[in-house]
């Protein structure tokens, strides 16, 4: 679609995007309720929420936490997680318009789901669906934390409700469409391999680190 008519781009960007937005605000509910029992205050789970804007690397860093890992692991996690917005980013950087400001709130809504409704079938970036898209995931992913956090206070233990699955649900989520490839194939196999190997040995966050890096390089092989 042209950008032609900025309202009716964003509000396009944002339709395309509002079922994706409720899905997100669930997972966002879960780390809500998660992020405390890792030690994370309400503000604290909140804000991470509203800056780092990162599903899995949130999941992972909470995880990792919890199971008594560093704060260096936990980062380490997060940011092999989110990698991949390095080429995603430099994909639509030519397309964010404006001084720098501006173009870092559009980065910041920049995510695999805006990047995929903004680039459509043609491939090139529409800032103002991206905009729109991005937009309508944030605000379910806070609001999605910020109603976990809520009633947070009333679930005893998210184990019970069987909460703690969502961390491996999403990753599951993540990994089923690059399972199509052979790429795709050998990095799952490789990180299985590595995680499985070293969750019983190993200190919490090292097996995560460990199988992201081992991915990158079962994909990398030919």
């Amino acid at each position: 679609m042209s950008d032609a008519d900025p309202s009716d781009a964003v509000l396009s960007g944002a339709r395309a995007a509002a079922p994706i937005a409720l899905v997100v605000a669930v997972f966002g509910a879960s780390f809500g309720v998660l992020a405390p029992a890792a030690g994370f205050s309400p503000a604290a789970a909140l804000i991470m929420s509203a800056t780092t804007f990162a599903g899995s690397a949130q999941f992972a860093a909470v995880s990792v936490l919890a199971e008594g890992g560093s704060l260096a692991a936990a980062v380490a996690a997060a940011l092999l997680l989110n990698a991949r917005y390095g080429p995603i980013g430099l994909s639509a950087a030519p397309a964010l318009r404006g001084g720098p400001a501006r173009r870092f709130f559009a980065a910041q809504l920049l995510v695999d789901e805006s990047w995929a409704i903004a680039a459509g079938a043609s491939g090139r970036i529409a800032p103002r669906r991206l905009l729109g898209a991005g937009g309508a995931i944030y605000l379910g992913w806070v609001a999605g934390t910020a109603a976990g956090l809520a009633a947070g206070a009333a679930v005893a233990s998210p184990a019970a409700l069987g909460l703690d699955a969502a961390f491996p649900a999403l990753f599951l989520g993540l990994l089923a469409p690059r399972l199509r490839s052979p790429a795709g194939r050998r990095a799952a196999a490789a990180g299985a391999v590595i995680a499985l190997a070293l969750t019983p040995v190993a200190p919490p966050g090292v097996p995560i680190i460990a199988a992201a890096l081992g991915a990158f390089t079962g994909a990398g092989r030919s």
